[in-house]
């Protein structure tokens, strides 16, 4: 009789540990018609144009798994698995890399806040609360070449709860090599960041700073890469944001500063210094209905000179999960600026070989875009 007693006991804790645990599959689909203009033709004498089907450009296509499990005591367990990909051509966003995007596990307390470990988006991600357009393609990433959107590997990251209106972010992404910034023998180097939040019914601010470290030398400022980025790829990230939350209308500024501990060999147009600001206003028309207008404006020395992002667009939502999307945008560039509205690498812009081609419109001209595509959530 004990032992049957025992075992329904077993049976019972069982259904209950079950019942406290959750896992759930979620992603987003992004697709869409773009048309671009102001690409440079194969032989750099004028420009040309294209429309081609593009997957991510109001956001990026996506899946994931998250899941917890209730350890008592106010304590969970969690974990999120989380990769991109195309809906154009089905492939993965990153080549052998399945969960490209986040791959992490660890504990999470309502009172205490989440202490994570795995790989996550970067903390300089933390721009895009703060910016009219989100994560669309053409917006502040563009004009830093993607600097303030990577992901990064190794990380300790811990996420406060909110404390009378403020929150504190912080991550630790470790270069797994024998040098503590990196020296060659691994594929990233250190990088880690502090992100602080302040949030009320009316505005919101946020205060960031990043750094990123080169994975071949360990510095500040790109100088062993193969592509010379300097700034680009290498280098501290200061970023100041404000919301401003007024009925329908929502108004948002940003400023970014993007310094390197100096690029003694870099050639002319790798800057070492970047400045970027941006501002926008987001009017909520009806509650499915929202339309946006935005400039981005960016300014680097050593001759990378200057360029500014105007750009207009909206959404429709169709359902809780389902949108219309369209941006309409174009890029005025400095006599040296080369600034496409993609965030492309630095460099000339046209064919860089057989099979890939890089947008940067030739140094002074402008290029201009524009898209419309639908997304659903799961």
């Amino acid at each position: 009789m004990k032992k049957a007693l025992l075992a329904a006991a077993l049976m019972s804790a069982g259904v209950v540990a079950h019942a406290q645990s959750s896992v759930t599959l979620y992603g987003r689909l992004d697709a869409g018609l773009e048309y671009i203009s102001g690409l440079p033709n194969n032989s750099y004498t004028g420009t040309t144009s294209r429309w081609r089907l593009e997957s991510g450009d109001w956001g990026t296509s996506l899946w994931g798994l998250k899941g917890a499990e209730d350890l008592g005591g106010g304590n969970k367990a969690v974990f999120q698995l989380e990769g991109s990909f195309s809906t154009a051509t089905g492939a993965l966003g990153s080549a052998g890399s399945i969960w490209n995007r986040w791959a992490t596990v660890g504990i999470a307390n309502d009172q205490f806040g989440t202490f994570l470990m795995g790989r996550e988006l970067f903390i300089s991600n933390g721009v895009w609360d703060f910016d009219p357009f989100g994560q669309s393609n053409w917006s502040s990433a563009s004009l830093v070449r993607g600097r303030n959107w990577p992901q990064s590997s190794n990380n300790v990251s811990y996420q406060s709860p909110k404390w009378n209106g403020f929150d504190v972010y912080g991550q630790y992404s470790l270069s797994n090599s024998t040098s503590w910034n990196g020296n060659g023998t691994t594929s990233q180097g250190r990088e880690d960041g502090l992100q602080l939040t302040y949030t009320t019914a009316l505005f919101q601010v946020r205060g960031l700073y990043d750094e990123i470290r080169d994975p071949n030398s360990g510095q500040l400022n790109g100088q062993a890469s193969s592509a010379l980025n300097g700034a680009f790829t290498a280098s501290r990230d200061y970023v100041a944001g404000v919301n401003v939350f007024l009925g329908q209308f929502k108004i948002q500024g940003v400023y970014e500063a993007i310094r390197t501990s100096g690029v003694t060999n870099a050639g002319l147009g790798t800057p070492t210094s970047l400045d970027q600001e941006w501002g926008g206003v987001t009017w909520q028309a009806t509650p499915a209905a929202a339309v946006i207008a935005a400039a981005y404006h960016v300014n680097g020395n050593n001759g990378a000179g200057n360029a500014t992002i105007y750009t207009i667009g909206g959404s429709y939502n169709l359902s809780k999960r389902t949108l219309l999307d369209i941006q309409i945008a174009t890029v005025r560039n400095s006599k040296t600026a080369n600034f496409g509205l993609d965030a492309n690498n630095p460099g000339p812009g046209g064919t860089v070989t057989s099979s890939s081609f890089n947008e940067n419109p030739l140094a002074g001209h402008s290029q201009s875009g524009v898209y419309a595509g639908i997304q659903h959530s799961f």
